[in-house]
This record gives structure tokens, sequence and C-alpha cells, in this order.
């Protein structure tokens, strides 16, 4: 079976793809014939070397794919059955209150999912929402999850709720539809008008160019009539901050997921506690959270936008296309 390897240190030049024998599945584990994967951040940095991983890693946190084997004491899966990879696997329920729940991601601390055949503890996997199709289901197990944690989990949204998303990347996204079916009013910041038009075709009640609003945190404050937002999806970081802060509802909620405009800055602490708002730190979420996901998935009828799929051999031009941040949605790997 093929998989793709990354040897160090890393970068895209040295995905290189390689041939892997199937591995029969022991007490506790299934085997699945893996036919999609999907691209996060998470990916990239270990692609380019900037996460460092055991050379010959093969990359990719989240899978989709056919049981074909279960390993003695296995009675959740059987084999036909679709399923999709945990992204912790050793996380299964509660509060991610140790490291040890946060070990075992696929694609950095193990092998992952740019193959065609995987074999882990069967734990790692959870059923796929039925209508799905592989490279849907494959878009969910990172971004999605990481989505329904900041609203669902942390922040617990209601109907009525403002929530504020920045940008267009899958966690935002997935973010933006979760709150449209809780009944939730949904800002949607972006640099593109283009891409502002797209949130907007996928239910974003208000639109904000952040070059155009610099100070796009005043703006929001504006919309609501000075409420703010009850819920920010808070995917920049350092660099976008401020203006979420700024932006916040009193007693509202700060989901911290991402980092992409850096990964230390100033906090204006002053107006955060008297706005007497929360910042949490989400890292994205359980199995069981992902099997309530995928109930709501199920009830809702949401479904992933897929900007394009690459196959197995052409990963490393699928991060190049990530990379550009051209993309809308989630970018997916054919395996």
């Amino acid at each position: 079976m093929r998989a793709i390897k990354l040897t160090k240190p890393g970068g895209l030049d040295n995905l290189k793809l390689a041939e892997i024998e199937p591995t029969e599945p022991q007490c506790g584990e299934i085997r699945i014939r893996n036919h999609a994967s999907s691209l996060n951040f998470h990916d990239y940095v270990v692609a380019i070397g900037l996460l460092p991983v055991d050379d010959g890693r093969i990359p990719m946190s989240d899978g989709a794919g056919l049981v074909e084997a279960v390993g003695a004491g296995v009675t959740e899966f059987k084999p036909g059955d679709r399923v999709m990879s945990c992204f912790f696997p050793h996380w299964a329920d509660g509060r991610a209150d140790s490291l040890a729940k946060l070990s075992g991601v696929p694609g950095d601390n193990v092998d992952g999912f740019a193959a065609e055949t995987v074999t882990m503890a069967a734990s790692a996997f959870t059923h796929i929402p039925a209508d799905y199709s592989f490279e849907e289901a494959a878009t969910l197990p990172c971004a999605a999850a990481t989505a329904w944690r900041a609203l669902m989990v942390e922040a617990r949204v209601k109907p009525g709720d403002t929530v504020l998303v920045q940008g267009s990347g899958g966690v935002s996204v997935f973010a933006l539809q979760f709150a449209k079916a809780a009944g939730c009013h949904v800002i949607a910041t972006s640099s593109s008008a283009a891409k502002l038009e797209k949130l907007k075709s996928l239910g974003a009640d208000q639109l904000i160019n952040y070059r155009e609003v610099e100070n796009w945190g005043d703006k929001v404050l504006e919309i609501t009539a000075g409420r703010g937002a009850n819920v920010i999806v808070e995917v920049g970081g350092s660099g976008t901050l401020p203006q979420s802060v700024r932006a916040v509802a009193f007693g509202g909620h700060i989901s911290m997921i991402g980092v992409l405009t850096g990964i230390q800055g100033e906090v204006p602490t002053a107006e955060l506690f008297q706005k007497n708002a929360v910042i949490s730190g989400i890292t994205v979420g359980s199995r069981a959270h992902q099997q309530d996901m995928v109930r709501a998935i199920d009830t809702t009828g949401i479904k992933p936008v897929i900007y394009r799929s690459f196959e197995l051999e052409d990963l490393a031009e699928a991060f190049r296309l990530q990379e550009s941040q051209q993309h809308f949605g989630k970018i997916c790997l054919s395996c």
C-alpha cells in the first residue's frame, strides 16, 4: 500500500511516496482502508519542519475510511463500517486535564493518515455522519471538532447569541455553520471581498473587511449597538486578540484557537477583566465531543465546504495551495 513519508529536516520537497505493508490489528485495534484526509495548519507546520517529528513519519492527523479488519476485543466496529479518526486518540471524554490525554496525535506523535492503510486502537476512531463521503468526513476530526468545542462545549452558545468568526479557514467556516444551525447571529471578518461574499452565502449576517476597517472591534460594537459579540472564535492570535477583547461582550467568551498572526503579544487586560470576559484555549476536542458533533451533523445536515481535492502523491502541491491562502474552506487528500 502507498503512503507519504516525511524525511528530516522536513520541507515540502521531503515528502516522498513510499510503499508500506498493511499491519494486522492486535487486541483492541482496527485496520482501515483509508480513503481520505484533509489539510490542517498543524499538518503544514509538521510538513515544513517547524514542528519536528521522527524521520520517515507519515503525516496528516485526519483520516476517513472503511474498516477492513478488527482485533480481539473490539465490539464497537466491524468490517465494512465507515469511520474517521480522532485528533487526540487518548482523550476519550471529560476535560483536557493531563498531557497524556493530548498525546498520540496522528501525523505528529505517531504515523498518520497520508496512507492507504492505517492500523490503530479502535478508540482512535468514531463512526462518520450517515450521508457523508469519506472526503467530507475527513474534514471533521480537527477543524470541525475544534469549532464544535469552541462554541458548544466551552462557550455554550444559545439561540440569539452573536458569534464572530475570523477568516475563511476550516475552523472558521465550520464555526459559522454550527453557529447558524444553533440560531445565532454571525459576524464574519476577512481581508477578501470575494471570501466575504462566500461567507455571506453560508449565512453570515454581518461582514467586516479588516483591511478596510483596522479597528474592527469598534465596528462590532457599532453593529451590536454597543453590546459586543457573545462569542469570538479567535484564530489570529496576538495580532487580533486586542480587537477581539474590544469586540467581546460583557460576560462574553473568546475561544482562543489559532496563532496565525504570532505567538506573543500584548493583551488589554484592563478591558478584559472590566468586561468579565473569558478566554479559553481550545485544542480540538475529545472523542465524546466528536461523537456529539456527529449526532448534531446528522440532525442538521451541515456539509463541509471543500475547496479542492488532491491525490495522495500530490500532497506537497496541496500544501503549497494551503500556503498561498487562496483557498476557502478545506483542502482534501484522496488516498
